[in-house]
């Protein structure tokens, strides 16, 4: 890293005023530090499309907090799972359906293997948000969303194929860590839920007696289920030869999804079993509630689950919670239901991140909920696309920049990528135009990622502004091997040793995009035209 100080205020603004004919004032790249380079460099660029997407593909984003591996695989990687097993596409419900009966084109039920470019395409379509445009269809963004996940049918079963897509996509734009919501269980609890329906009295300590002598049992064929799949993304990415791909880098944990849109009965055993999975293996490392917050059960037993989960959570204090809570519109709930979701989330859940958090400001005492976020250091894991598609709010509609202003935490991630077409580059790039972010934000946004990351162990940094190592890294630099009491806290703590990858690959980022700039100075010049900021 090169070294040579230059104040950050000393840089000017590197965007011309609108009709100013004056070339604006340049870094002098001979004299700045890395990091003051690639700030110059960004500003030059945000309003240049083609070079942002670059920049920001190669931008280190430390952690993808908040991503359903389901809905992270895209429509085509499912169209060739299917072919492979010999599936059939049921026109009449745009889903991918098993050969039984018989795949049967004259009868709407066409295999997927050999399908024309026309069917691959409704396929596609049917299957993700591509080419769905609002206002245009028969059903809303919302809707479209979420009728996706049915329609992969059991495609999506075969968990390795997907793991390997999802880290293989995730090391291609500057991911290091991953923590995937999965279904360890494979609706095995929900099943010992439905067959105790009777003795569901709502008296939770008395149905947690009743359920667990089924749910402890379970444990190992889920264990066994997992080493399986990440056995088989292994061998796809050939992880333990000397033609290991990128992703087998990219660490990969798991959060228990529990879906809230059963019976009670079915919910608190999902929920027992996911407490339970959690503290028996540590690949799983926290739980979330999933399902359309807005849905009528959801809506109905919100603040029963909420009590569910606490109550769990006095026998597993080291359970990590995050959950979904405020994806949600005025209109889309009556209004007394954006008024509670997010504070019981955290007062009686106790949850430690949210999920989406859209309807924040609708909230009872919305200031005092904010304060309390940021004094319990409750992360925001900001889905950009997901919400613009679903809840059509992106902009200065959206209230990340008012977490960002109250001190609370926030992470940039994709939700689910493979329905949405996107990928965490260009969540940021969509962050970084509808929020205005400049390179400071981008840096703290992606180290907060892991920060906030359920990845056991110290931290690295102190306090929360993420410039200050603990004591054992202090002067260490990440272009050179940790000092030897660096190296033991590294060591000893799975989230420190992330934190320092982070800083590793940020070292490698400014410090290529200063070479590139030396080489190329013209590229510090502003678009033709560009207003100034």
């Amino acid at each position: 890293m090169r070294l040579v100080p230059i104040a950050f205020a000393a840089l000017l603004s590197l965007a011309a005023c609108a009709g100013n004919s004056q070339t604006p004032p340049a870094v002098d790249v001979a004299i700045a530090d890395d990091e003051t380079v690639t700030a110059a460099l960004f500003e030059a660029i945000r309003d240049q499309p083609p070079l942002l997407q670059a920049y920001v593909r190669r931008l280190p984003k430390g952690a993808d907090l908040h991503n359903h591996l389901s809905g992270t695989v895209y429509a085509e990687n499912y169209l060739g799972q299917a072919a492979r097993r010999g599936m059939c596409f049921d026109r009449a419900r745009n889903s991918l359906v098993e050969p039984k009966p018989a795949c049967d084109a004259a009868r709407g039920r066409p295999p997927v293997a050999g399908a024309d470019g026309a069917l691959r395409a409704v396929m596609i379509d049917a299957l993700s948000m591509r080419n769905f445009v609002p206002g245009d269809a028969a059903a809303s963004g919302r809707d479209q969303f979420f009728a996706t996940f049915p329609r992969f049918g059991s495609a999506s079963e075969d968990w390795g194929p997907m793991l390997a897509e999802a880290v293989r996509r995730a090391a291609d734009n500057g991911v290091l860590h991953m923590e995937l919501m999965i279904s360890p269980d494979r609706g095995r609890s929900r099943a010992v839920g439905r067959g105790l329906a009777s003795a569901w009295t709502g008296d939770l300590a008395a149905f947690e007696a009743a359920v667990a002598p089924q749910l402890d049992p379970l444990l190992p064929a889920i264990r066994a289920d997992l080493d399986r799949a990440e056995a088989e993304q292994r061998r796809i990415l050939a992880c333990d030869t000397p033609r290991a791909e990128p992703g087998c880098a990219v660490t990969v944990r798991y959060i228990a999804q529990v879906v809230r849109l059963f019976p009670p009965e079915q919910v608190f055993a999902q929920t027992a079993m996911a407490f339970r999975m959690a503290a028996a293996d540590p690949r799983i490392v926290a739980l979330n509630f999933v399902g359309a917050e807005d849905d009528g059960v959801a809506l109905r037993d919100y603040r029963l689950h909420m009590r569910m989960i606490g109550h769990l959570r006095q026998r597993y204090p080291d359970v990590a919670v995050a959950l979904h809570a405020g994806e949600l519109v005025a209109g889309m709930v009556p209004p007394e239901d954006l008024r509670f979701h997010i504070r019981e989330a955290i007062e009686v859940a106790g949850a430690r991140r949210i999920g989406h958090g859209v309807s924040i400001m609708h909230e009872d005492d919305a200031i005092g909920l904010l304060e309390l976020m940021a004094r319990r250091d409750v992360l925001v894991e900001i889905n950009p696309s997901s919400n613009a598609v679903i809840l059509g709010v992106a902009g200065a509609d959206h209230p990340l920049p008012i977490y960002r202003r109250f001190g609370v935490p926030v992470a940039i991630s994709t939700d689910d990528e493979g329905v949405a077409r996107s990928e965490i580059t260009q969540e940021y790039i969509r962050a970084i135009r509808d929020f205005d972010l400049d390179y400071d934000d981008l840096k703290t946004i992606s180290r907060d990622s892991l920060t906030y990351s359920f990845l056991p162990g110290a931290s690295l940094w102190v306090g929360e502004d993420a410039r200050t190592y603990v004591a054992a890294c202090e002067g260490a630099d990440p272009a050179a091997p940790p000092p030897a009491a660096c190296a033991a806290f590294l060591a000893g703590s799975a989230k420190a040793a992330a934190q320092w990858r982070l800083e590793q690959a940020f070292d490698r980022f400014e410090d290529g995009v200063h070479d590139d700039v030396s080489r190329h100075p013209h590229l510090l010049q502003p678009a033709a035209g560009a207003a100034a900021r």
